[in-house]
């Protein structure tokens, strides 16, 4: 089995709800154990630190590792589950999708379901219906089934998909690449790092929550205290129908991977941005420039830390991101994690220093 191909399955296929990342995390800690000192913020962040040819500067990676899920809101009397989104869905993606509620006693599987359209009167069947008109239905018909399944109000729920490569075999669909694919790379990198000098000290810190407002990043980063940082992303590809790449994105599968120049929360530190794009452009390695004018990352937290810290956002782009699937291209994956060990390689404490000056 391809070890990048193993990696994002067991990721993308590992649950974690922000909040709820034990699972996910489990899964982090493995891969990460023996290739560098681990340790955990008291939020649940994982940390890696790989020693190099110096203490510092000290380069932080930041990749969050929880999805957009679901919580037990209440349960009815007729044994249907009323839900909280933890992260940003949008409503037309969740009707007649399954999920699992992770209980005490282990999974259920359920439905999202809403009133049938065969009930709704004309003008209400081409109105998308809202979250909170949505329910989870496991199969029961009553309060004390659910309760006997072992369902309980805050326990977590996540899309039920798993790791399938496509067509292509270039192409997988997943859940959760936002941002499994952070993660991994993460990963990918300090596996890589293993063999190669670099004049610096790496931490690379699997985040939490960041979907409910960046929390494991303003945590990770005290620990971390770093000089410079590079924010790890899914990004939002714009080769799907409906899309303005004059307008929106330009941004395409199997094309490079994205360096951001804008996102909600950052504007990346210019200097460091551009030895990104040079040091692509010296290797031949394809780049896409992209933006994302809503939304954020791990950066808008980190970027403010201290007295500021240097970051950039170098991202995969994807296809149907806060989704119960996504896709991401393989070409992209290893050109980015390419070109992030070879930024890595040029960190040393003159060239962080410049950043700034």
């Amino acid at each position: 089995m391809d070890p990048t191909f193993q990696l994002l399955k067991d990721l993308t296929e590992a649950y974690g709800a922000p909040g709820y990342e034990s699972p996910i995390r489990a899964v982090v800690r493995q891969y990460m154990q023996g290739l560098g000192d681990l340790s955990q913020d008291k939020v649940g962040s994982l940390i890696c630190k790989k020693q190099g040819s110096a203490a510092s500067p000290k380069i932080m990676l930041a990749g969050h590792m929880d999805e957009i899920g679901f919580m037990v809101k209440q349960i009815t009397n007729e044994g249907f589950i009323k839900f909280i989104p933890l992260g940003g869905w949008f409503d037309q993606v969740l009707l007649g999708q399954r999920v699992v509620i992770q209980t005490r006693r282990g999974d259920v599987v359920g439905v999202i379901g809403a009133k049938p359209p065969h009930l709704l009167p004309p003008e209400e069947r081409t109105k998308v219906v809202a979250k909170k008109d949505m329910y989870i239905d496991i199969g029961a018909t009553c309060l004390q089934e659910v309760e006997e399944a072992g369902v309980a109000v805050g326990d977590p729920i996540l899309p039920r998909a798993d790791f399938v490569p496509l067509a292509s075999g270039k192409t997988y669909l997943s859940k959760a690449f936002d941002d499994r694919v952070g993660t991994a790379l993460i990963i990918s990198a300090l596996q890589d790092l293993q063999k190669i000098d670099h004049p610096n000290t790496v931490y690379g810190a699997a985040t939490v929550m960041e979907e409910v407002g960046l929390r494991g990043a303003t945590t990770s980063v005290r620990m971390v205290d770093p000089d410079a940082a590079i924010i790890l992303e899914s990004d939002i590809a714009g080769d799907v129908p409906g899309i303005k790449k004059e307008e929106e994105t330009a941004v395409k599968l199997g094309k490079g991977p994205t360096i951001l120049v804008y996102e909600g929360r950052t504007i990346p530190n210019l200097k460091f941005r551009e030895l990104l794009v040079e040091t692509a452009r010296e290797l031949n390695i394809p780049v896409q420039m992209s933006y994302v004018e809503a939304g954020g990352t791990d950066g808008g937290a980190i970027h403010l830390h201290g007295v500021g810290v240097p970051t950039v956002i170098m991202a995969v782009a994807a296809r149907h991101i806060h989704s119960h699937s996504s896709i991401i291209h393989r070409d992209d994956y290893d050109n980015a994690r390419l070109l992030l060990v070879e930024v890595i390689r040029r960190l040393d404490a003159e060239t962080v220093a410049g950043f700034t000056a």
